[in-house]
């Protein structure tokens, strides 16, 4: 699948979110990258066998302080390689890529990793 393509199915999972997420999402940039690397792999607590999705990094809302320094904006990379590596078909691609982008927006809002596994999104 080309990137472009890509994009469009990240840029469909961002247009589903209800509204109220989406405004809350203004300190976020949301990139796609072809595979992870070394470094992302470790930060996600993963070793070079593993697959990852996407990756969530910054400061989830309900750990920022109302004094807090001005923050950069968190960082959500989707990778496009496991993705279509793993996936089947152009269905089963889409669906993941829209579990993904939530997965990780799921971070950004201060939810964890048992608690996405409980909701079925992990």
């Amino acid at each position: 699948m080309n990137r472009k393509r890509f994009a469009r199915l990240v840029a469909d999972a961002l247009e589903a979110l209800p509204e109220e997420f989406r405004v809350r999402m203004a300190n976020v940039e949301l990139v796609i990258a072809d595979w992870p690397t070394t470094e992302d792999l470790e930060e996600a607590g993963l070793g070079p066998e593993d697959t990852l999705f996407g990756l969530y990094q910054g400061t989830p809302l309900p750990e920022r302080g109302v004094e807090a320094p001005p923050l950069f904006p968190d960082k959500i990379t989707i990778f496009q390689g496991p993705l279509e590596e793993w996936c089947e078909s152009d269905a089963q691609i889409r669906e993941e890529v829209r579990t993904t982008v939530v997965h990780e927006i799921a971070h950004h809002f201060g939810i964890g990793e048992d608690r996405l596994t409980e909701l079925g999104w992990a």
